[in-house]
């Protein structure tokens, strides 16, 4: 039998006390149980930075990747394993700086994962320099005199490249988030979670009373159509996507069932020798 205790691994977190990736965490261990999935069918792929201890701390197989470089590493998990369910987890500094190339061509792609973005517009880890969603203003370590560039609208872009789930929701709902998380899981294709994840230590601007503050329920819409994209873009102009729920859902094949070639059973457990007429036919091919 599952019981939240099945996702959890023996080394306790050791995030900041008051941490927002604490109760992402805790989520995501809910959302697992809630959609009975068990921890050795799962793989959670984390990049750098706070963010990326929770594969170490949640009770499933985990890689913890180079910088940036989360989502081909979950991609190629579930290429090589389609029965998994794969999950990436990354901070805002690491998925939409270096690692935002990575993004936009997991997304257009719809490879079936779903991606986890603890955003709490700061790198923490490096103790406080501006981040891609860093507000105009903001005060930091890089910008003592406030931060000036445009920040990267992570919502807005999901959408634009191809996800087909995209989700918001704040460290400091937990049910809400919850939902958003286990529905994400559930949905087949890409899917990105934005969790917005105050850090208490190094960004006293958005805190969690900032956010609770700025922050609607799209569900608080009762006409709001979450599988058409251009509500869902309107939507997100409107609320400066201060907004958490699903925004935006549909179906569509995913990478994987469009792969040629690829078999339905894990690579693992396929013979990849070639035979001599395999070989043969193949050396044809590129005279």
């Amino acid at each position: 039998m599952l019981s939240l205790d099945s996702y959890k691994a023996s080394q306790r977190p050791t995030w900041c006390p008051g941490c927002g990736d604490f109760a992402v965490l805790a989520s995501l261990q809910k959302a697992s149980l809630n959609v009975g999935v068990a921890p050795e069918d799962m793989v959670v792929v984390s990049g750098i930075g706070c963010s990326g201890k929770i594969s170490q701390h949640f009770g499933s197989y985990g890689v913890h990747t180079l910088h940036g470089r989360v989502l081909p590493t979950a991609a190629a998990v579930k290429v090589a394993n389609r029965n998994l369910t794969v999950i990436a987890a990354g901070g805002d500094g690491d998925g939409f700086g270096i690692g935002v190339g990575h993004f936009v061509h997991a997304a257009r792609r719809n490879v079936d994962i779903t991606y986890i973005v603890m955003d709490n517009h700061i790198y923490g880890l490096t103790t406080g320099q501006t981040s891609p969603t860093s507000e105009p203003g903001h005060c930091t370590k890089t910008h003592p005199e406030g931060a000036f560039e445009e920040p990267i609208h992570p919502l807005e872009l999901a959408i634009t490249c191809g996800a087909t789930f995209v989700g918001q929701a704040f460290a400091g709902d937990p049910a809400g988030m919850t939902r958003v998380v286990e529905q994400a899981i559930r949905h087949k294709g890409f899917s990105m979670v934005n969790i917005f994840s105050p850090c208490v230590t190094f960004n006293k601007r958005n805190t969690y009373a900032w956010f609770k503050e700025v922050l609607t329920d799209v569900s608080a819409d009762p006409n709001y159509d979450c599988t058409n994209k251009a509500a869902a873009l309107a939507k997100l102009e409107e609320s400066a996507e201060h907004i958490t729920g699903v925004l935006y859902q549909v179906n569509k094949k995913t990478y994987e069932e469009q792969l040629p070639n690829l078999p339905s059973s894990p690579l693992t457990g396929v013979d990849l020798r070639l035979g001599s007429e395999q070989f043969e036919h193949l050396l044809q091919e590129f005279r």
